[in-house]
């Protein structure tokens, strides 16, 4: 089912900017939750990611996270820079690394559910429970008809 036009397509009504303005309030929410740790919501993420063994090379990061190499080495060497992150030769391969909280990333780390669910709560404090479980499932619809494993997936 066609629900834009090329003749009249709604650019700032459009699902993709709503997804980019949402995800980048997202972000600025949590930066502001961040700030007493002076970190961003980008190197949280990077944490998060690392401290929940998600992703413990530069490269699976890169992957989660869609940015590219460039980006997320200047990111890292921010981190590891605050002493929130150590690099590690890998054992099998002497061109890659291996990631890892150091023990002040992972006080940060720790604090990852209480950060988020804060951040989360103020972002969508204006819609009812049966809303956001609503807007929840819809974007899930949206992610799993494009073979997008969700959070949902892995609780089945």
């Amino acid at each position: 089912m066609n629900h834009y036009a090329v003749a009249d397509f709604p650019f700032r009504k459009s699902i993709a900017h709503l997804l980019a303005a949402s995800n980048a309030l997202k972000d600025r929410m949590l930066d502001k939750y961040l700030a007493h740790l002076d970190i961003t919501a980008a190197q949280f993420k990077v944490l998060f990611f690392i401290g929940y063994n998600r992703a413990n090379t530069p490269a699976e990061l890169c992957r989660e996270l869609s940015l590219d190499s460039g980006s997320m080495t200047r990111m890292l060497d921010r981190l590891e820079k605050k002493e929130l992150l150590l690099r590690h030769p890998c054992p099998n391969d002497r061109r890659s690394v291996r990631l890892q909280l150091s023990k002040a990333g992972e006080a940060v780390n720790a604090q990852a559910p209480e950060i988020a669910s804060a951040a989360m709560n103020d972002l969508v404090e204006c819609l009812s429970a049966e809303e956001l479980q609503t807007l929840t499932s819809l974007l899930d619809k949206v992610l799993r008809a494009h073979g997008v494993v969700t959070a949902l997936d892995e609780e089945n």
